[in-house]
């Protein structure tokens, strides 16, 4: 394999440009460059601000190579403090400390006890009640209380100036501390337990470099405190990074210190769409949720089985496999079968109800809103969960469908954002839906893609057939002098469907160009078109195996540093790929471009 990658790019996001002087700042330096005086430009010099970190996009040099590492300034974000308050952090007081709610002794000790429930059955089963093993149950079911108490009585948060600060522990103890301007979102969570009790699970997704150590989660806080703390902590992180003045949430005005202010909705909050109930039945399309049946099945049948292993040791087992072995051995294989046939009938017959019930109780209620400068996604019945995402960290969507979704028109929308865990379930934006109407929400919440896609060549359709065809059809060749003749035939059956598949496969390939963004399409079982904006792009590769040369194709990838990380075009011509990558980002791709005798420049 060979392959050609350009030098990467800055990202989409850029640093503010700043009209007035800080009246907090020191005082300037000598032949330093002041608000009147624009300074020297450095070529490929950076800047990290909190809108972009430095360790989320590498920026090259004059000459290609990585930017060297800027020197921390001293009170800047993720360094200690020299003592002098941050000019945007004037005017913010910092909060007193709080506790989780007192209900916290509930729901603690029913969260360790749902983890150890099932060993905790097995163990008193297996054990024939012995008075040992439930003495030993009981001991657990006791520390398990404990852990609760020690959870409400030790773990405490407080909202400060710059940092929320989070600790917990009683033997072994633990700080954190995230910083305010460095949060990306604030999601609240309420399960049925939670929501019986009026509490809600906060989780803060902060970037500091430190991945999953920087999260921080608040299990549980009431309904109120967790609508306070997210439109705080939004507010706060605003003021920081100099987008709104200093003050009180919106939502806060007029409310007495300490108390807790009842939710309501934000002055700027625009409802994009509310889930109708009719979509509900697009759960029968897909086919993660149509297996749905067989999982539960599988499940319980694991169940069962750890158990009958347990208790196959008794006095008991025996006795009872050979009662089983004689009443199969008669009557029992005639009505084994039946059972079977039966139980398969009614899984099938069961398949699209479970899908609908099981989805429904995923996306109930489902909503997409924009708060602010985000997107609000609310969705869940028996567990509530609000997600919430940067506007600023949206580069682009996906349309995701399959081959079901696509005889009824049906998509699925979500989101290209850099810097979020867990995109399949948190970057949705819109679940199963008509094209048309998730189109129409498109229109309002993003920047739709208006360009054509462009066609790969004739060769990629020719590598999509031999790759579906020609495996299976080596294999029941095989079969035929080696298998059964069943095999041999399945074998031939399945390489029959591998040509409309390859066909379908190959009329999903394309790319294009708006003139505003870049879009990618690709897939047959699972077919992608990414969507993604032009300054997003920060780099382009091009790769090519020994197959793909002769016939002058190449898998072109952008690369994002969002979703998915990188969005690839398979099978392009290379040319075509060269060209394409050169219109669009001119300044990543023609430095590397190697000019013919006719291009030259006449000496």
């Amino acid at each position: 394999m060979s392959g050609a990658t350009s030098a990467p790019g800055p990202g989409a996001d850029e640093p503010r440009p700043h009209d007035e002087p800080d009246v907090h700042s020191p005082p300037a330096a000598p032949n330093a460059p002041t608000p009147d005086t624009p300074a020297p430009e450095v070529s490929g010099a950076y800047v990290p601000t909190p809108d972009a970190p430095a360790h989320d996009i590498p920026v090259p040099t004059a000459h290609g190579a990585p930017a060297p590492d800027v020197p921390p300034v001293p009170g800047g974000p993720g360094v200690p403090d020299s003592g002098v308050p941050a000019p945007a952090a004037a005017g913010i007081a910092p909060e007193a400390e709080r506790a989780l709610s007192p209900l916290t002794l509930v729901t603690a000790p029913i969260a360790y006890l749902r983890n150890a429930i099932v060993p905790l059955v097995v163990a008193v089963v297996a054990g024939s009640f012995n008075p040992w093993v439930l003495g030993s149950a009981a001991v657990a079911i006791a520390a398990m209380l404990v852990g609760g108490f020690v959870t409400w009585r030790t773990f405490r948060y407080q909202v400060g100036s710059e940092r929320l600060e989070i600790r917990r522990g009683l033997i072994s103890r633990s700080r954190r501390s995230i910083p305010l301007e460095r949060i990306r979102g604030v999601d609240v969570t309420s399960h049925l337990l939670h929501r019986l009790l009026g509490l809600a699970v906060v989780r803060i997704d902060a970037a500091g470099g430190g991945g999953e150590s920087e999260e921080g989660k608040l299990d549980a806080v009431t309904a109120a405190e967790a609508e306070r703390l997210r439109r705080e902590l939004l507010h706060r992180r605003a003021v920081l990074r100099g987008e709104t003045a200093a003050g009180a949430p919106a939502a806060e005005a007029g409310t007495a210190p300490g108390a807790e202010p009842a939710p309501e909705a934000d002055a700027d909050e625009d409802v994009y769409f509310t889930m109708p109930r009719g979509w509900y039945l697009y759960a029968v399309l897909s086919l993660g949720y149509l297996l749905t049946p067989f999982v539960a099945l599988a499940t319980v049948l694991g169940f069962l089985g750890q158990v009958a292993d347990d208790l196959a040791s008794s006095a008991d087992a025996d006795a009872a496999a050979q009662r089983a072995y004689a009443w199969f051995d008669g009557t029992g294989e005639q009505a084994l079968l039946a059972i079977a046939i039966g139980a398969a009938v009614v899984l099938v017959a069961l398949m699209p109800v479970s899908a609908v019930v099981s989805y429904a109780i995923a996306h109930w209620g489902f909503t997409l809103r924009r708060r602010g400068d985000a997107l609000v996604t609310e969705r869940g019945l028996f567990t509530r969960r609000s997600v919430t995402l940067e506007l600023r960290r949206v580069r682009g969507h996906e349309l995701l469908d399959n081959p079901l979704e696509r005889l009824r028109r049906a998509v699925r929308l979500r989101a290209v954002v850099t810097g979020l865990g867990d995109t399949a379930t948190r970057a949705t934006l819109l679940p199963i839906g008509p094209r048309d109407r998730v189109g129409e929400v498109v229109e309002r919440a993003l920047i739709p893609y208006r360009g054509p896609l462009t066609r790969h060549p004739g060769a990629a359709l020719r590598r999509r057939l031999f790759r579906a065809v020609a495996p299976f059809a080596a294999a029941a060749a095989v079969a035929a002098f080696l298998a059964p003749p069943w095999v041999a035939v399945a074998l031939a059956a399945v390489a029959a469907l591998g040509v409309p598949l390859g066909v379908d496969r190959y009329r999903a390939l394309g790319h294009g160009d708006d003139g505003r963004q870049v879009s990618v399409r690709s897939g047959s079982l699972r077919r992608a078109q990414a969507v993604v904006r032009r300054d997003a792009i920060i780099g382009w590769t091009w790769r090519q195996t020994l197959f793909q040369r002769r016939p002058g194709l190449a898998h072109l990838e952008l690369a994002v540093g969002a979703g998915g990380g990188a969005y690839t075009a398979i099978d392009a011509g290379f040319d075509d790929a060269v060209t394409f990558a050169a219109g669009v980002s001119p300044e990543l791709v023609r430095p590397f471009l190697v000019e013919g005798p006719d291009e030259r420049p006449a000496p």
